[in-house]
């Protein structure tokens, strides 16, 4: 079998401010798409590996741009369907100096929060090696977090391997209680979990990467890798662990899609067959490249721009 990713998820119109200053005051605005599983399907794809996106999009000029985005970055939108009754999610972006840009979010009621059970039952699994899944999905409404549950009920028992990131939207969920149980429920039927040390304290008690990768392993994760920003990251799969340390860059630009740039350089050395180690390596070398554009994907590498800067880029103490 080929080796294939499946994502599913809410690609998102993106406007992003061409001026510094309140959102509301800002003029121009360039238009992009965003959502962290298509900046994960972006990377996969750059690095030469297939990947299918399972969504639902409005018919209207944000859903025909996400659509042409996704087959300009060689995704297979095969899976894709649109709602005429419901509209594509988009967003507001500001522009920064400095800090964590302003962000808005339109997405209430939007057709990818209609995800459901239906859309998951049709899926030939057998097309596919691996599945990656997020926190995000779940939190848009019961239908699609039944599609998440049903998309790994049907993978498990095709025998694909099943990855996670909590990536958290507190503001998507009712309540903190609910967005804990919810995902750490769903983090235990996976075969790898990638929180981040912020995400372990809010969904652990703990943002050691030690105890957030033993809490995870006790709940049913074979494996754990715990994003620790700059420094790089703690793994724990079964049998071994150990720390990698991150790459140093001249200047971070923007955070923005740099945990979703790690998973891709996790997930791509994964379904090359590389070992552990050097998976999380190649999570860190993409997640300090993204540190480094203003845009959630301009900076996601080509193999050959990976390894350019993999080879020219020292590594922190760990």
């Amino acid at each position: 079998m080929s080796k294939r990713l499946l994502l599913a998820g809410e690609p998102m119109g993106l406007l992003i401010a061409k001026q510094e200053g309140a959102l509301e005051s800002v003029k121009d605005y360039s238009m992009a798409v965003a959502g962290a599983e298509f900046n994960v399907a972006t990377g996969i794809s750059r690095l030469g590996h297939q990947v299918s996106y399972l969504t639902r999009l409005g018919d209207d000029p944000f859903g025909k741009l996400i659509e042409n985005t996704l087959k300009d970055n060689g995704i297979d939108s095969s899976l894709v369907s649109y709602s005429s009754t419901e509209r594509t999610g988009f967003m507001l972006k500001g522009k920064v100096s400095k800090g964590d840009p302003q962000i808005f979010y339109f997405r209430a009621g939007s057709a990818a929060s209609a995800l459901s059970e239906k859309d998951v039952e049709n899926i030939d699994f057998s097309r596919f090696s691996h599945i990656h899944l997020t926190g995000i999905a779940p939190a848009l409404s019961q239908s699609a977090l039944n599609a998440v549950l049903k998309m790994i009920e049907l993978g498990r028992k095709a025998g694909l391997y099943i990855s996670f990131d909590p990536n958290l939207r507190p503001q998507l969920w009712k309540s903190s209680e609910q967005m804990v149980k919810t995902l750490n429920s769903l983090a235990a039927k996976a075969d790898l979990v990638m929180p981040g040390e912020g995400e372990g304290e809010i969904l652990c008690g703990s943002s050691d990467p030690e105890k957030i990768a033993d809490f995870y392993q006790k709940l049913g994760a074979k494996s754990v890798i715990v994003k620790c920003g700059p420094k790089g990251a703690y793994y724990a799969t079964e049998g071994k662990s150990g720390r990698v340390a991150g790459f140093i860059i001249d200047k971070v630009v923007d955070t923005v899609g740099a945990g979703d740039g790690f998973a891709a350089g996790v997930l791509s050395a994964l379904m090359e067959g590389q070992p552990f180690e050097k998976a999380v390596e190649r999570g860190c070398a993409i997640g300090a490249i993204q540190c480094t554009f203003t845009g959630d994907n301009e900076g996601l590498p080509t193999p050959e721009l990976l390894e350019k800067f993999m080879s020219s880029h020292s590594r922190r103490d760990f």
